[in-house]
Order: C-alpha cells, then sequence, then structure tokens
C-alpha cells in the first residue's frame, strides 16, 4: 500500500497547490490512498462543505482536522454526515463528528486513519496517547496512519515512538514548515515532524507577511488574510511493507510554483 499525506491547506493558494500537485502524484506515484489536513483550507481558518467536496474531488480520500475544526459554524452538520471528514478524536466527549475512520483504499485493502490534535502550547484536552490507545483498541486489523496536529516537536516525536509498531505512520500537521526528519521508526512507524503546508510561499505560514510583521511590531490585532502569490506543495508519501501495516519507507514530497 502506497498512501499520500498532503500538509496544511492555506486557502485558495493551497487548493491551487492540490489541483496541480496531486493529480499526478497519485497517478506517478500509484497512490493507494490520500489523506490532507483541510483545517485552514477556507479562508486560511476552517473549512466548508464546498471546499472539503472540491478536495474530495481533486482526489483526497480522507480531510482531518485540528484546533481550527469548527472554525466555519456551518461545516458542524457535514462533519456529522460524511465519515471522510475528521476531526481530532481527543475533543471533549459531545463534540461533533468522528475522530477516526476506516477506509478502502484504491486497491481494496481497508486503511483506518486517526486525526489528533497535541496539548503542549495548545488548548488543555484529552490525553491524545491515551486517545490513541482506546480508539486502536476498537479498530479491525489494518494499516493505521494518524495526522497528529500540534504545535511541539517533542511532543509529535514522543507520540511516534508511542506508536511505533502500531501505526503505519504518524506524521505532524499544524506548524506549517515541512522538517527534514523523516525515517521509519525501528518497529516500522513512518514518521515526519511536520509534512508543512500547501500555500503561499511569500508569506509567514501562509499569512500575509505586512500584517503579522505589523502585528509583531505593534502589538496590535489586525485580521490574518492568506497571502497572494507563488504556492508550495508538501507532502510525504509512506510504503507499507506488504500487508503487515508496518511502514517500508517515507518520502517527503516538496514542490514550489514555478
Amino acid at each position: 500500500m502506497r498512501v499520500a499525506l498532503v500538509g496544511d491547506i492555506i486557502g485558495r493558494p493551497g487548493r491551487r497547490a492540490v489541483a496541480e500537485n496531486l493529480p499526478p502524484l497519485v497517478r506517478d506515484f500509484c497512490v493507494d490512498a490520500v489523506v490532507a489536513n483541510g483545517e485552514n483550507a477556507a479562508g486560511g481558518i476552517g473549512i466548508t462543505r464546498e471546499v472539503a467536496e472540491e478536495l474530495f474531488g481533486l482526489g483526497v480520500d480522507v480531510i482531518t482536522m485540528g484546533n481550527h475544526a469548527f472554525g466555519k459554524k456551518e461545516i458542524v452538520s457535514f462533519l456529522e454526515q460524511d465519515k471522510r471528514m475528521l476531526r481530532p478524536a481527543n475533543l471533549p466527549p459531545g463534540a461533533p463528528g468522528r475522530g477516526y475512520v476506516v477506509v478502502e483504499t484504491r486497491g481494496g485493502v481497508r486503511l483506518a486513519v486517526l486525526s489528533l490534535v497535541g496539548r503542549t502550547f495548545m488548548q488543555p484536552l484529552d490525553c491524545p496517547f491515551r486517545i490513541a490507545d482506546a480508539v486502536l483498541k476498537r479498530l479491525p486489523e489494518c494499516p493505521v496512519v494518524v495526522d497528529f496536529h500540534a504545535e511541539a516537536t517533542s511532543e509529535k516525536a514522543a507520540l511516534a515512538w508511542y506508536l511505533d509498531g502500531r501505526a503505519m505512520a504518524v506524521t505532524g500537521t499544524h506548524t506549517h514548515v515541512q522538517t527534514a526528519d523523516e525515517r521509519v521508526l525501528p518497529l516500522g512507524t513512518a514518521f515526519i515532524s511536520d509534512i508543512g503546508m500547501c500555500g503561499p510561499v511569500n508569506s509567514v505560514i501562509g499569512m500575509d507577511k505586512d500584517i503579522v510583521v505589523r502585528r509583531f511590531l505593534s502589538g496590535l490585532h489586525s485580521q490574518y488574510q492568506v497571502a497572494d502569490g507563488p504556492y508550495v506543495f508538501s507532502a510525504v508519501v509512506v510504503d507499507s511493507h506488504g500487508d503487515t501495516g508496518r511502514a517500508a519507507g517515507i518520502r517527503r514530497i516538496l514542490n514550489y510554483e514555478e
């Protein structure tokens, strides 16, 4: 099995990056399933039904979210309706939607996708480590990929080591900068601290650089806006080892618009 995981999609430029890069990636790499983080896909915060359906139409099989899962209030009903939309599994009980799903890949193999959000330097939510344990006990025997939407590199690495041998991949999102630490851990879990983003290059993690710099200089609040200009497309491709659910390799993809 070969799974592509796409980094945080930032607004319209990020969706354009996905539209121009994902279909050839799926074709050229013979990708069996695509998981993408879409929590910033609509205007930089949140996602709408229309944007989600646009991403599904481009070849995304599962959309994961993070701390901006409910950034657009109208997405709540869609989270309840469409199993391909995931919010973090460690949100409080009663939160709308679901945190994990089992899908059938293009090759006819089952794949489980789990969405989690970190706690270090973020909101104090349920423990992602213990929630991962609970979810893994409920899942059928099949490969599992985890999108860990977290701020701290240490927390992401710790979860990967904790799940080594139990998940095919633990890949980080949220910081919007692709890291160069991809590897397969000893028991067969592929890991990278952050996949990166799909969004405008000439920006501060996707946002208009002038607005962000002005906020740092003045200390005054200004509404963030998604930047314009050329994009970067960030993803990883993870290969599994036979039908064991263990990773055989992980490759970074980083394409810049010319």
